[in-house]
């Protein structure tokens, strides 16, 4: 019984196999005509008119579309048949035709692969449809009307690369817009930057849908941006896809102080040099210079844009400062931060003058005036706030005996309220009448300065001396004296 079953099983996919391969036979067919699809009365149609009928019986195209599993290109069929060439062509025998539409007992029927197996060609138009990458060619025989597709070739077309790359010319670390929407039929794309060198520096993978791409270079220098395009076959594309981009040099900045250890430059021009920055692809067009102290608190700052790059200034306290230079292109582009922009010097304020005093001096013992002429050294302790003066010289009277020339010094401590000082300390005179006694004296002074430029002082004062160990009555003196401390 098993056996029977068995043989009976082979036959049976024997006999399907035979209906199958009968069903998937290239029908023969030798007339057309009789199962047209439209009736055309009179002389063969024209293109327009089987463009016409083609637009009356849209719906049963469709039908017969979708019947022979092409209705999604249905839709492309109308459209383009609309404006389609119409190609007078011949079916020849023995050629095929994947399927056939066309109409019997009025019903919309779809029957393929078919065969011509007349005596002679058939005349036909024949229509060229595109969807995607794929072109479809029908033919209309022109007896009938009926729609047959003969064949369908995909055409995956040569992807085209298309590169745009803004700005053409950019600073360091500018951004750069690589652009490559405009490449067509492609998959995907990529751009590669080179330099001069012929070193790739840098690649970016980029879709249809996401083409566009920023980017940024730090080291100047010519670069070429390389594009290629991909198409759906993965051939890349073979239309030249440039574009060049220049990164600009930037300027080099140079500082060069007239001295780094600035001894008695307060109150002094500073001149700071910057006429030595150079720009090697283009020319310095404005240099910065910004002056800081030892905290790093900006004192001043000042863009020059006239060369030669120089600027001036003049500080009126001590201490330690930066000067620190930034020169800028005619492109845009400014300099780094070096050993050669950044220069720190040391400023000191003048502290030791050569003084000279003169003025009238009275002496007690009927008063009698004397002119006298010291010089000597002025010093500041703390400048503006203490200082030392000490001076030694000659008072001549203006009698005679027993009134003589005297010698006589002074050493004083001051200190000073902005314009005003007092100065205390001692003097020593000899006696000025034949006599009296040479002696010491307490001292003291109160005065004003006129003038201070830093480099030199004018000062006014009134003097007192008193004498030690003598007589105050017979010698204490007054005097007024006009200083000149250089």
């Amino acid at each position: 019984m098993s056996g029977k079953r068995s043989k009976l099983l082979v036959a049976f996919c024997l006999i399907l196999f035979l209906v199958v391969g009968a069903t998937a036979e290239v029908k023969k067919i030798k007339s057309m005509g009789s199962y047209t699809f439209v009736r055309i009365k009179g002389s063969i149609p024209t293109p327009e008119v089987m463009k016409m009928l083609a637009d009356r019986y849209a719906g049963d195209i469709k039908y017969g579309f979708d019947q022979a599993g092409y209705g999604d290109i249905y839709l492309a069929f109308i459209d383009q048949l609309k404006s389609a060439q119409f190609e007078d062509t011949t079916w020849n025998i023995g050629e095929t035709v994947k399927w056939m539409l066309f109409r019997s007992q009025g019903k919309i029927k779809v029957t393929g692969p078919l065969e011509w197996a007349g005596k002679k060609p058939l005349e036909v138009f024949a229509v060229k449809v595109k969807k995607g990458f794929k072109t479809y060619t029908f033919i209309i025989p022109k007896p009938c009307g009926n729609i047959a597709l003969r064949d369908e070739i995909e055409e995956i077309p040569e992807a085209v690369c298309s590169l745009k790359v803004t700005p053409a010319k950019a600073n360091i670390n500018d951004p750069i817009t690589v652009d490559m929407s405009g490449s067509q039929y492609a998959k995907s794309l990529k751009v590669e930057i080179i330099d001069k060198q012929g070193n790739k520096v840098l690649s970016k993978d980029l879709t249809p849908e996401a083409a566009r791409w920023q980017t940024k270079l730090d080291k100047p220098g010519q670069y070429v941006f390389r594009g290629t395009a991909i198409n759906l076959e993965d051939k890349p594309s073979a239309n030249k896809c440039e574009s060049g981009v220049y990164i600009n040099f930037p300027p080099v900045a140079q500082v060069v102080p007239n001295c780094l250890n600035c001894r008695e430059y307060v109150g002094r021009p500073l001149t700071f040099d910057a006429s030595g920055s150079t720009d090697q692809d283009g020319e310095v067009t404005r240099v910065v210079f910004e002056l800081t102290d030892s905290n790093g608190q900006v004192v001043d700052s000042s863009a020059v844009t006239q060369k030669p790059y120089i600027w001036e200034k003049t500080l009126y306290k001590p201490g330690d400062y930066t000067v620190s230079v930034t020169a800028h292109d005619n492109d845009g582009a400014s300099s780094v931060s070096t050993s050669e922009s950044r220069k720190t010097i040391k400023v000191t304020r003048k502290t030791l003058f050569v003084a000279a005093e003169a003025g009238p001096l009275l002496a007690h013992g009927s008063y009698t005036g004397f002119a006298f002429v010291r010089t000597g050294m002025f010093i500041w302790l703390r400048p503006d706030k203490t200082s030392l003066t000490f001076t030694s010289g000659a008072a001549v009277p203006l009698k005679g005996a027993p009134w003589k020339a005297a010698i006589t010094t002074n050493l004083l401590g001051n200190i000073h309220f902005g314009k005003a000082f007092l100065g205390l300390g001692a003097g020593f005179m000899t006696k000025e009448r034949s006599d009296r006694k040479t002696g010491v004296d307490g001292l003291g002074q109160l005065g004003v300065t006129l003038s201070n430029s830093y480099f030199s002082l004018w000062q006014l004062y009134f003097e007192f001396r008193v004498p030690i160990g003598r007589s105050f009555s017979d010698c204490h003196k007054m005097a007024v004296g006009l200083r000149y401390n250089f």
